[in-house]
C-alpha cells in the first residue's frame, strides 16, 4: 500500500469538485492550469474547487473549466491521471474560438518548457558572446548552441508527437511522415547540376526541377515548420481512420503505416506543405507590416492587453505566429512588448505584498512576485493577487502598455521562443535597442508598483477577524474559536500520523483520532465545500476551513465501507452527522482508519491549539483557534 501525496489529495478534491470522473470529457494542463472539458458544467462546484487548499482560482474561458494551481500543476495532473480513468484527449467545445484555443494549447503546451529551457540556454550564450566575442568561434560554443537550437530547428519532430496525441494518430507514423519532410532539407539524396549529391531543398533552390509522378513539386523548407507539420499529422489521422475501417485486421499492423506514409508524404510535398507554409509566411508578413506602420502603437496595445488575454486563454492564438516569425527571420517583433507586460504584473504584486495587511494574501503575493519577475509565470500573481483586488491588475495593464510601447519603439525582440521574464531578458540583446527594452521593462515595473502604492486597493480582511464585519485590516479577534472532535477514539498528535502529507503539516494544522465508533460528525457549522465518501471539507461564515479525512489512502476503496449522510454545498451545524464507516471492514481491507482533522487555512490564526488528549468523545472540544 502506497502513501498518498499531497498532490494525490489535491487531485482527488479537484476531481470531486468538477463533478467526478463521469463529468470529465477531457483534462489537459498548461504551465499553471488544469484545463477541463466537462460534460455538464452545472455539476461542477466552482466555489468548492476555488476553496480547495492548493487551488489559486478557477477560470471559465474558451469552453474550458480551468483550475489555476501554479508551478506544481504537472504533479497534480500526473496524480489525477494516475488515480483515475479521465481522458487526456478529445475535442473542445465552445465554438470555433474554443476549438482553436484547445487545439493550440493541446499541441504546444507539452513543448513549452523544453522550448523555454533551450531558449534560455541560447540567451545565456548570447551574453557570453557579448562579453567575449571570440567565444563564438570555439567548438564549445558550437556544441552548446546546437543543444540550445536543436529543439527549435527540429521542432516538427516535437510537434509530430503532440499533434498525433491530439488527433489520435499513431505517433511513430507521425514521426516517419514528418521525418520525410525534414529529410528533404538535411540529407543528400539527389545529384545536383555539378554531379555532387545534394538535398532535395538545395536541388530545387539551385533551379532543379522536382516532380512526383510528373506533377511539379514546390519545395519549401520544413525545418522549424509549424503549420505544415500540424496539417500533415491531421491528414495522417484521417487516412489512418479510413484504413482502420477497410483493411483486414490480419494485415493491418504493417499495411496502415505503409499506405499512410506513401499517401501523406507526397500529398504534403505537393499541396499541404507549400499551401500551409505560404499561409504562415503571409501571416508573419502581415504582422510585420502592421507592426512597421507604428511599432509603438502595436507595443502599447499588445503590452497593455497581453495579461488580459492570458485570463481568457486568447494569448495562445499568438504562439503559432511567433514561432513562424522565428522560423523565417530568427525573431518575432511580438515578443518585445511581452517582457514589460509580464514584469508589470510582478511590480503590482510586489506593491500588494508591501501594502496588504492580510496574512494569507501576503503569503501568496511574495512567491507570486518572484515567479512572475524571474520566470515569467504570471498566473499565481494574476489570480492569487492582483485580479482579486482589481485595481492592481488595472495598474499592471497600464504599466505593460507604457513599457510595451517603449520596447516596441526600439525594435526589441527575443531570439528564439522564451518565457518573458528577468532571466530571459538577455534573449533580446541582439535584436533592436536593448537599452530601450531595459527602460521599458523597468518602467513597466515602476508604473505598476507606483500606482499600486499610491492609489492602493480595497484590502481583503483577515479570515480570523472577529466576525464578518471586522473594522480594520489586520485587526483580529482575541477569543478562542472551538473546533469539535469529529469522531470518538484515541487522540494522536498530527506529527505521529503515518502519512507524511498530514504529519508534515503541509495541508494544515490539527490532530488525529484512532476511531472507536464508525460515525463522523461536523467539527464546525458551515458549508460543505467537499464531500467524498472518506473526506469532508467545511467552511464557516468567518472563513474557517476544516478538513475531516477518514483513514489513510482510503480513497482507493472507491467509497466501499463508507456511507455519507450529507451532500456537497449543504449547510450543517456543528455536531451534525457527516457519515458512517465500517472500521473493521476498512482494517480488513488493509487500510488504517485513523481520522485526521486539520485546519487548512492556519495562517489566518495566531495559533491552532490541540486541547484534546487521551480518549476523546465525538463532538467534544478538540482544537482552539486563537485569532
Amino acid at each position: 500500500m502506497t502513501t498518498a501525496s499531497k498532490y494525490d489529495v489535491l487531485a482527488d478534491a479537484i476531481l470531486t469538485g468538477v463533478g467526478g470522473e463521469s463529468n470529465v470529457k477531457t483534462v489537459a494542463h498548461c504551465a499553471t492550469r488544469l484545463r477541463f472539458q466537462l460534460n455538464d458544467r452545472s455539476k461542477a462546484n466552482k466555489e468548492a474547487v476555488e476553496a480547495t487548499p492548493g487551488v489559486i482560482t478557477v477560470v471559465e474561458a474558451g469552453g474550458q473549466f480551468q483550475v489555476v494551481i501554479g508551478n506544481t500543476v504537472n504533479n497534480v495532473y500526473d496524480a489525477m491521471v494516475a488515480r483515475s480513468s479521465v481522458s487526456t484527449g478529445g475535442t473542445a467545445s465552445g465554438g470555433l474560438l474554443g476549438r482553436f484555443i484547445d487545439l493550440i494549447t493541446s499541441i504546444f503546451t507539452p513543448l513549452l518548457w523544453v522550448l523555454a529551457g533551450t531558449g534560455l540556454l541560447k540567451a545565456l550564450l548570447a551574453v557570453g558572446v557579448k562579453i567575449a566575442p571570440e567565444f563564438a568561434t570555439t567548438s564549445t560554443y558550437a556544441i552548446l548552441f546546437a543543444a540550445g537550437d536543436a529543439a527549435f530547428q527540429f521542432l516538427p519532430f516535437l510537434l509530430a508527437v503532440t499533434a498525433a496525441k491530439k488527433f489520435k494518430a499513431n505517433p511513430f507514423t507521425a514521426l516517419a511522415v514528418v521525418g520525410a519532410l525534414v529529410y528533404s532539407a538535411t540529407v543528400a539524396v539527389i545529384p545536383g547540376a555539378d554531379g555532387v549529391t545534394t538535398t532535395l531543398k538545395a536541388f530545387a533552390d539551385g533551379g532543379g526541377e522536382l516532380t512526383f509522378l510528373g506533377v511539379p513539386v514546390v519545395m519549401v523548407s520544413y525545418l522549424s515548420a509549424v503549420i505544415p507539420t500540424i496539417l500533415a499529422v491531421w491528414i495522417q489521422s484521417l487516412v489512418e481512420r479510413f484504413l482502420t475501417r477497410v483493411v483486414p485486421e490480419t494485415i493491418r499492423n504493417f499495411t496502415i503505416p505503409l499506405v499512410t506514409v506513401a499517401v501523406v508524404v507526397p500529398l504534403t510535398f505537393l499541396a499541404i506543405g507549400p499551401a500551409s507554409y505560404y499561409l504562415g509566411d503571409a501571416l508573419s508578413a502581415g504582422v510585420n507590416w502592421l507592426w512597421n506602420l507604428s511599432p509603438a502603437l502595436g507595443g502599447l496595445i499588445l503590452g497593455g492587453t497581453w495579461e488580459l488575454m492570458v485570463i481568457f486563454g486568447l494569448h495562445w492564438g499568438f504562439v503559432p505566429v511567433m514561432i513562424q516569425d522565428i522560423a523565417t527571420q530568427g525573431y518575432s517583433p511580438l515578443t518585445g512588448p511581452l517582457f514589460p507586460a509580464v514584469l508589470a504584473i510582478s511590480g503590482a504584486a510586489f506593491g500588494v505584498w508591501l501594502k496588504t495587511r492580510n496574512s494569507d494574501l501576503r503569503k501568496i503575493a511574495g512567491p507570486a512576485t518572484i515567479s512572475a519577475f524571474l520566470a515569467g509565470i504570471t498566473e499565481p500573481a494574476i489570480y492569487g493577487v492582483v485580479l482579486r483586488l482589481k485595481r492592481p491588475f488595472i495598474f499592471a495593464l497600464i504599466g505593460g502598455a507604457v513599457g510595451g510601447a517603449i520596447a516596441a519603439f526600439g525594435g526589441s525582440a527575443a531570439e528564439g521562443f522564451v518565457l518573458p521574464g528577468a532571466i530571459t531578458l538577455t534573449s533580446t540583446l541582439n535584436i533592436g535597442n536593448f537599452t530601450l527594452q531595459l527602460i521599458g521593462s523597468a518602467l513597466a515595473i515602476v508604473v505598476a508598483f507606483g500606482l499600486t502604492m499610491v492609489f492602493g486597493f480595497k484590502d481583503l480582511p483577515n479570515a480570523a477577524a472577529d466576525g464578518p464585519t471586522a473594522t480594520t485590516p489586520g485587526e483580529v479577534a482575541s477569543q478562542a474559536l472551538p473546533v469539535q472532535a469529529p469522531v470518538a477514539g484515541q487522540v494522536v498528535a498530527l506529527d505521529q500520523v503515518p502519512d507524511k502529507v498530514f504529519s508534515s503539516g503541509a495541508l494544515g494544522k490539527g490532530l488525529a483520532v484512532i476511531p472507536t465508533e464508525g460515525k463522523a460528525f461536523a467539527p464546525i457549522g458551515g458549508t460543505l465545500l467537499t464531500v467524498m465518501p472518506h473526506a469532508f471539507g467545511l467552511r464557516d461564515e468567518n472563513g474557517l476551513e476544516v478538513l475531516v479525512h477518514i483513514g489513510l489512502d482510503t480513497v482507493e476503496l472507491g467509497g466501499t465501507h463508507f456511507t455519507p449522510a450529507v451532500s456537497q454545498g449543504q449547510q450543517v451545524r456543528a455536531g451534525d452527522l457527516l457519515g458512517e464507516f465500517d472500521i473493521a471492514a476498512i482494517e480488513q481491507a488493509g487500510y488504517n482508519p485513523i481520522t485526521v482533522m486539520i485546519v487548512t487555512n492556519p495562517g489566518a490564526y495566531q495559533a491552532v491549539v490541540p486541547v484534546a488528549a487521551g480518549t476523546v468523545e465525538a463532538k467534544a472540544l478538540a482544537l482552539d483557534l486563537v485569532g
